[in-house]
């Protein structure tokens, strides 16, 4: 076997092993997840039970949704919220997003495109357009990440193909997701405390600002594109 088929085989190994290895732990963590989202209170119960390993076993939790790219993310920052608090529930959520996003870096730093074709098709893969220009790379990845509603999961993945260095990445994916995580966390803290109403308006402001991310994410992708910059 020359050592292009090994590297080949090596690589395909590690993906799979990777893949099987979150799978196992989506199955084991599928059960608790769901009575904890259906029925609050026993989070709440949980972690007055075990206060230290309630907030470690949380950040593994948050890193593992982070790497299952295909898992939303609000329901935990809002379960971080309504289990620890604002304050408390935004530093756990952005302990296990920034574990999960350095672990997601590495990987497909590692493997490449085949690490993020896992996740994503090539056609999401190519719509990424701003990813090109590497000019304008670190500032346009910050602004997007700090926006709310935003698709953070196929950037998360994507930014590895980058020439981006992992101490910027690290910078990126801990201050400037502090917004889309503190909306949620606050939301979640307002129905903790039976603050409908202020709950309420968090979640529909948060919904207005994830509409304008979405928008400003569209147009910066249109005028990132090649073609339409020589037009």
């Amino acid at each position: 076997m020359d050592d292009l088929k090994r590297k080949k085989l090596l690589s395909a190994l590690g993906i799979g092993l990777f893949v099987a290895a979150l799978a196992v732990a989506a199955a084991l963590l599928w059960k608790p997840l769901v009575g904890f989202f259906s029925e609050p209170q026993n989070l709440r119960n949980w972690v007055e039970r075990n206060a230290l390993w309630s907030r470690l076993g949380f950040m593994l939790l948050t890193a593992i949704q982070v790497i299952v790219a295909v898992i939303p993310g609000e329901p935990f920052e809002i379960a971080a919220g309504y289990a620890f608090g604002a304050l408390e529930g935004t530093l756990l959520s952005m302990g296990g997003i920034v574990l999960g996003s350095i672990a997601v870096f590495l990987f497909v730093r590692k493997f490449g495109l085949r690490a993020v074709r896992v996740f994503f098709p090539q056609e999401k893969i190519d719509k990424l357009r701003f990813l090109r220009d590497q000019k304008r790379l670190t500032r346009i990845a910050f602004l997007l990440f700090l926006i709310p509603g935003t698709p953070k999961d196929i950037m998360t993945y994507c930014v590895g193909l980058t020439n981006m260095k992992l101490s910027t990445w690290m910078v990126i994916c801990t201050l400037a997701r502090i917004p889309s995580i503190l909306t949620s966390t606050l939301g979640g803290d307002a129905l903790g405390t039976k603050n409908l109403w202020g709950a309420a308006a968090i979640f529909i402001a948060t919904a207005l600002l994830s509409l304008g991310g979405l928008w400003l994410y569209s147009r910066i992708n249109r005028t990132s594109d090649p073609k339409e910059g020589s037009s």
